[in-house]
């Protein structure tokens, strides 16, 4: 069991430092291509990356598994980036990542309310939650001069509550018994599906010249393959082995990651308030993690 733990804990961790980076990668992709392109280009390859590594296809047994799955797609691949990067056009890469990491409150929430008994909130994750927030709002408050800006702010908050939802649903499939692989692959698929109305009405364009820029096209790998393939089949074995609540404070630590990725990459300014903020952050996520000690009856 201990081992096990580890290697959720090593997945979750390992998930939160690339997904911190991505923030920046599709900053870059922005200058020439729509929120819309960046995120079909992106679940495509992975979805190809996932059936290549496991091929069999696998029916889910009612229909009401198959809507958990649409619904998961829908959420955390469809909803969920779109919003996200469009809210990356309106603001700071900073700012969004920020905001996002209100997810684990929402995720605590979301699962007492539909997970009942499913995991209990001690006073350690509340706690841990109120400093990584003031981490938060530091760094939202970046300086003399106000850096919200309230279209891209709202877009960002309304992702993190879709991801809460996400990660409730993903509990849920990982009940079912089906592989990490195959059953990602199941919503990459809904993901994608969902996306492809969107992309006629927010105007996609091919234009394969586009892919002939090493930038472009060594930023859609490296989202594709790496933040999306392979991170959501280590974010989804987190939340197998851990649950929703646990896996998703590791959030916490991807602005810490963005704002150094942002600061060496896009040259985003690095304030003492940011530094103060990054701090808070990375103690919230120590202070949710902690579990309370349990006292058993003494002899």
């Amino acid at each position: 069991m201990h081992r096990e733990n580890t290697i959720g804990h090593a997945c979750a961790l390992l998930t939160s430092l690339i997904w911190g980076t991505t923030f920046v990668s599709t900053k870059i992709l922005l200058t020439a291509f729509s929120p819309v392109e960046i995120l079909l280009f992106r679940f495509v390859l992975g979805y190809l990356a996932l059936f290549a590594a496991c091929p069999r296809r696998f029916k889910t047994s009612s229909k009401g598994q198959e809507l958990i799955f649409a619904a998961a797609g829908l959420c955390g691949v469809c909803l969920y980036y779109l919003l996200e990067n469009i809210a990356l056009t309106y603001t700071m890469a900073s700012n969004v990542s920020v905001i996002v990491s209100v997810a684990p409150f929402f995720t605590a929430l979301l699962t007492r309310l539909l997970l009942k008994g499913e995991e209990k909130l001690h006073p350690g994750f509340l706690l841990g939650f109120v400093v990584a927030m003031a981490g938060v709002f530091l760094i939202c408050f970046n300086g003399i001069e106000l850096k919200l800006n309230p279209a891209g702010d709202l877009l960002a908050l309304s992702a993190a509550l879709l991801w809460a939802l996400y990660s409730v649903l993903i509990k849920k499939i990982t009940a079912y018994g089906y592989g990490t692989i195959p059953a990602t692959r199941r919503i990459f698929f809904y993901g994608v599906l969902f996306m492809l109305p969107a992309a006629l009405l927010l105007g996609f364009r091919l234009e394969p010249a586009r892919l002939t820029s090493l930038t472009y096209l060594s930023n859609l790998v490296y989202l594709g393959l790496g933040a999306s393939a392979l991170c959501f089949v280590t974010w989804n074995l987190a939340v197998k082995i851990l649950g929703p609540v646990k896996t998703s404070v590791y959030i916490y630590i991807v602005p810490v990651i963005t704002i150094a990725s942002s600061a060496l990459i896009l040259g985003d300014p690095l304030t003492p308030l940011t530094a103060a903020g990054t701090g808070l952050a990375l103690a919230g996520l120590f202070l949710s993690e902690r579990r309370p000690k349990e006292h058993g009856p003494r002899g």
